[in-house]
């Protein structure tokens, strides 16, 4: 590909660069290949110009940024925006997309989401995927990833290949960070969806103002002209997201207990627990609908209903659709049931902020009929303002709390965990996180529910710079076999 069919009229490049051939993109100088062009990006912590040289030595034939370097030998591509300018640049570079494709952003939800729609759009036959936290999921493939939204390269390379493998729907995650640094630019979206915005990334963002501006762009700068916006409607910031939404004529479909379900939206009109499934009553287009969710959770209905108004507003029968809804599976740890212990549940759940862990333990406080147990930490080089949060989320939902280790990183555990502890009224602390586990197995009578929060799907522990292989389902698993052995 020429270097000129890569970027928009405003990036600057001299006449002789224009015809310059390109056969990779490349944003981390250890990746470069010959023949790659390689954009210097300024970051939090170092700025990519540094390796520009390094860059040069493995093969880029060129370099893009916002401000060029002395001495330079290859052509230079000046660019206002060089984060944005990458991932257009990855967009023509891998230009196959699916004809549908939905992105969901939200604090928490937005995984439950995409894999909802991925499976609805499956029960109605559409060759459907779905990229997030938990990777990439697709009928031909399953790819573990690390990150809600990949980087632009990844991302572009990915909707490409399975676009190639016939892909016709995809759901994706649109994380505040990805939105933030330009990340799902390019990508064709046709429909946009939100779940719920509590505090989270306070460490990224510099307060709530600029975290739910980023969760915005979704709707007012990627989703595209005529597409449809589903929002839950039933929390404190839904009406912005409605106000983005209304200001760029986008079709709103407005879901939950204060959807619109006499129009296009749909209403929560009633939920019942039953066992470890909840009957519903839908209203959508003034319809009523009876089913029957196999989910534990108000927040998995909120989830179901942002998945099905997706599905519904890109194209997707109405009543297949609601009727895909009593066949969900859920995404792997998300309120995944691991196993039981004298009768007593054993969930695992990736909740990691505040908000996430109050609705898990609410969620599971009907399972409880004795003691709602939780084990749950905090990470480490994140935000430290929501650690007392979560403590105190934790003492006023559950019965007996034990604190414990959650990807402390570079800092010290012990520090985290006082954290937590000052504000975790009774609870225990132990340390090791595989032991806190055993020793909230080990405790569990008839009558008690156990949830083990913060790792969900993770297999690793993050410790100082290494991550070692730890997993909540095979501790569980390893505690739950020694109790029945």
């Amino acid at each position: 590909m020429k270097l000129r069919d890569l970027f928009n009229p405003d990036a600057v490049m001299e006449q002789s660069a224009r015809d310059v051939t390109v056969t990779g993109l490349a944003v981390d100088s250890r990746a470069v290949k010959p023949g790659d062009l390689f954009f210097a990006l300024a970051g939090a912590k170092t700025d990519g110009s540094r390796f520009i040289a390094q860059a040069l030595a493995s093969g880029a034939v060129a370099v893009a940024g916002d401000h060029k370097p002395d001495d330079l030998s290859v052509p230079f591509v000046r660019t206002p925006n060089p984060r944005l300018a990458l991932a257009l640049a990855a967009s023509k570079f891998y230009p196959r997309q699916p004809e549908v494709v939905a992105a969901v952003t939200g604090t928490s939800g937005k995984t439950s989401v995409a894999s909802f729609a991925r499976e609805i759009w499956g029960r109605l036959g559409y060759a459907s995927a779905s990229i997030g936290t938990i990777g990439l999921v697709s009928p031909k493939r399953t790819v573990y990833g690390s990150l809600t939204t990949p980087d632009p390269i990844s991302l572009h390379k990915q909707i490409d290949e399975i676009t190639g493998e016939g892909v016709t729907h995809l759901a994706l995650e649109a994380s505040s960070h990805g939105l933030d640094q330009f990340r799902l630019d390019g990508v064709r979206v046709s429909a946009a969806g939100f779940t719920n915005l509590s505090r989270d990334h306070m460490d990224y963002h510099p307060d709530v103002a600029h975290y739910l501006s980023a969760k915005l762009r979704l709707f007012l700068n990627l989703v595209a002209d005529g597409g449809v916006a589903v929002i839950a409607a039933d929390h404190e910031h839904s009406p912005q997201v409605v106000h983005a939404a209304q200001s760029r004529h986008l079709r709103l479909m407005k879901v939950g207990r204060k959807g619109d379900g006499t129009g296009e939206g749909i209403r929560l009109v009633d939920a019942t627990v039953e066992g470890f499934a909840q009957k519903l009553t839908l209203e959508h287009r003034g319809r009523t609908y009876a089913i029957t969710l196999p989910l534990v959770g108000e927040f998995q209905i909120e989830n179901a209903l942002v998945a099905a108004g997706l599905v519904i507003g890109t194209g997707g029968d109405v009543d297949q659709t609601f009727a895909a809804l009593e066949h969900l599976e859920g995404a792997k740890g998300r309120l995944e049931q691991v196993g039981a212990h004298n009768g007593a549940p054993v969930f695992v759940d990736y909740a990691h902020k505040p908000d996430a862990l109050a609705k898990a333990l609410q969620a599971l406080r009907p399972y409880a009929k004795r003691k709602l147990v939780v084990v749950f930490g905090a990470g480490g080089d994140r935000d430290a303002g929501k650690r007392p949060l979560m403590g105190e989320i934790a003492s006023e939902n559950a019965d007996s709390v034990i604190v414990t280790d959650d990807n402390p990183r570079s800092e010290n555990p012990a520090t985290i965990r006082a954290a937590i502890m000052a504000a975790a009224k009774g609870a225990t602390e132990i340390g090791d996180r595989a032991e806190a586990i055993r020793v909230a197995v080990e405790g569990l009578q008839p009558g008690d529910a156990l949830l083990i929060a913060g790792k969900g799907h993770e297999t690793g522990q993050i410790v100082g710079d290494r991550t070692l292989p730890f997993s909540d389902h095979e501790a569980a698993a390893a505690a739950l076999a020694k109790r029945t052995a």
